[in-house]
């Protein structure tokens, strides 16, 4: 029964503490529910509030629009209703123009009716007075014309001849007077040594017994070194001395470096002879190379073909009547440029005609011809200006002349070469002569090598080997000396030598 009513206790404690409970949370709710329609009342409220507020504001901002847009509209009407005024303006006074140019364009037709009556009635009177005139003079009014113009014709013709003439004397005087200035400076300002060719070498000896070994034993040092040379050894009483002869500077060249070094290294003999004469040659042609290069630098010219170069250094070794023809060119060059300076004309172009006009001298042994045509071939052939070609060709009128160059050249060419001392015409005669013996010799087959000496009194012809035998040498030397004979003019005679050497070589392995 006790636990029972425990139960039933416990029960009802349970159920009292669910509706105690359950009554709780319905107020909650309750209250939760009034907090939301309060919440509700208060958003409703302010939303009504702000509603009104914005139309407030969209109703003010429609009146400021409204308002500016009637301004905006105001001054754009009162704009255009200006524009319109200055339009009617305008118009008006364009109306006014158009009227007063009217009344001008009246005005102008008239006068241009009048002017036109008056000028035919001029015409009429012109004419009238022609027809008087005609009676009067008695002729036509072409004859007239033709008459005056003659007249008038005749005394331009004597006025103009008298002042051409006066003009063409003033000229002359006063071209003459400036060209013989331009020269005279030219020849002042361009001070070049004069020297003339010789035909001698003459080369110093440490002791006189080396004349002997230069001789050799039976003269065979002295003939090998003439054989290969072409030149004439003089080897005489001239203390501690030898001279070495010959008309061709560049063999006497060869001939004195040589000399020189076989003097120096003492060894002489056939077969040294003949390899420093091989080097020898080979430092002429180093020599001649510099000499052109040389000639540019003091020319101040900066480019040039190689072949050129290497032609104007052969001009060191070549003369023209004594007077050594690289420093002639050179002469030729500098009184070129001068004159040119002078003129205002381009010095470099001058200097460059002036040290090639005579390249052709280089060559003429080689090439038949004029040295102006050589020269002018070669140059042309190596790239040059057709002006400096032309210079070349006309500096001996081979060639006329088509620019101020050629003529400047040709006027150097004359001045260096008239200078006093400066040519001897004796020495180009006999290199003359010696070069055409030696070209007689040449021509004949199974000739080598030929080489004038003595001065011209003898010439040694080197015959190979395998073309010749004995039984030919005299019919040879026979057959040159006749051509000598008929194709050539000296004093005394001539000596033929004709030289034939056999070599035989072979190496010891």
């Amino acid at each position: 029964m006790s636990f029972v009513m425990l139960v039933a206790g416990v029960a009802l404690g349970a159920l009292a503490g669910f509706l105690v409970l359950r009554h709780r949370e319905t107020k909650r709710q309750e209250g939760a529910v009034s907090d939301a329609e309060r919440v509700l009342k208060e958003a409703a409220a302010s939303a009504e509030r702000s509603k009104r507020e914005m139309l407030t504001e969209a109703k003010e901002e429609i009146l400021r629009l409204r308002q500016e847009v009637e301004k905006e509209t105001k001054e754009r009407r009162n704009e255009l209703q200006r524009a319109e005024r200055r339009l009617e303006q305008k118009e008006e006074n364009l109306d006014r123009k158009l009227e007063a140019l009217g009344q001008k364009e009246d005005e102008l037709r008239a006068r241009h009716d009048e002017a036109q009556e008056k000028l035919a009635e001029l015409g009429r009177k012109e004419q009238a007075l022609v027809v008087r005139l005609e009676e009067i003079a008695q002729m036509t009014r072409e004859e007239a014309k033709g008459f005056l113009l003659a007249q008038v014709e005749e005394e331009a013709n004597h006025l103009i001849g008298l002042r051409l003439k006066e003009l063409e004397e003033k000229a002359r005087r006063e071209g003459d007077r400036k060209a013989r200035e331009i020269v005279a400076t030219a020849i002042q300002r361009c001070g070049v040594e004069h020297t003339a060719e010789v035909a001698v070498s003459v080369v110093n000896l440490p002791t006189d017994e080396m004349k002997g070994r230069i001789i050799g034993r039976e003269g065979r040092n002295i003939r090998t070194f003439e054989t290969l040379t072409g030149v004439d050894l003089i080897v005489d009483d001239t203390p501690e001395a030898v001279t070495i002869s010959s008309f061709d500077p560049v063999r006497r060249e060869v001939a004195r470096l040589s000399l020189e070094r076989l003097v120096t290294d003492g060894r002489i003999h056939p077969a040294r002879i003949e390899e420093i004469i091989e080097k020898a040659q080979r430092d002429v042609e180093e020599q001649i190379l510099e000499a052109g290069e040389n000639a540019l630098l003091e020319t101040g010219i900066k480019t040039m073909s190689p072949e050129l170069v290497k032609v104007i250094g052969q001009l060191r070794f070549r003369s023209s009547y004594g007077q050594n023809a690289l420093n002639h060119s050179l002469e030729v060059a500098h009184l070129a440029g001068i004159m040119a300076s002078e003129l205002g004309l381009e010095e470099s172009m001058a200097k460059r005609a002036g040290l090639l006009h005579d390249i052709g001298k280089a060559v003429d042994h080689q090439v038949e011809g004029p040295h102006a045509r050589i020269g002018a071939d070669l140059a042309k052939r190596y790239g040059e200006n057709p002006d400096i070609v032309n210079a070349i060709a006309a500096h001996h009128e081979d060639e006329e002349p088509t620019t101020i160059y050629a003529v400047l050249v040709a006027a150097a060419d004359a001045v260096s070469a008239a200078r006093p001392g400066a040519r001897r015409e004796s020495l180009e005669a006999y290199v003359k002569r010696l070069e055409k013996l030696e070209s007689l010799a040449k021509e004949f087959g199974g000739v080598s090598k030929a080489f004038a000496i003595q001065a011209g009194r003898e010439i040694r012809v080197a015959v190979a080997p395998q073309v010749a035998d004995d039984g030919a040498m005299q019919k040879l030397a026979y057959d040159i000396a006749r051509k000598i004979e008929q194709e050539m003019k000296y004093p005394g005679q001539i000596k033929v030598t004709l030289i034939r050497e056999t070599r035989a070589v072979d190496y010891a392995k």
